[in-house]
């Protein structure tokens, strides 16, 4: 239970410098928002919990390949954002997403690798 609590705790804070980060400057917010600290903290998570090295590996090669549908969403906030309120935004954001993913991922299955 200690170690599941210290997981949580450590990968909060995370979150929580990147949100006060982003309070103080935009750029650096955004590029410290943009380093895969995530991908990062699961990975080691999941070796110190002694997953397998193939868990490890498809772990990494997924998140590369579900990372890319979701950049447009980037490009669209702030045009959207513009003209609609927030929430109607980050909805509209989410539904872009979902669309490029599924686009994404018919045209990543063209070359062999299946996101779905």
């Amino acid at each position: 239970m200690y170690w599941i609590v210290t997981k949580y705790l450590i990968t909060a804070a995370v979150i929580v410098a990147v949100s006060e980060i982003a309070k103080r400057s935009d750029k650096l917010g955004a590029l410290t928002a943009a380093l895969p600290m995530v991908t990062i903290l699961a990975l080691i998570w999941m070796y110190i919990e002694g997953q397998s090295t193939e868990k490890l590996d498809n772990h990494a090669w997924y998140t590369f390949w579900y990372v890319v549908p979701t950049l447009p969403m980037f490009l669209a906030f702030p045009y959207l954002h513009a003209r609609f309120s927030f929430w109607v935004t980050l909805g509209i954001c989410a539904l872009i997403s979902v669309i490029c993913f599924w686009g994404f991922s018919a045209f990543a299955k063209l070359f062999g690798v299946n996101l779905l």
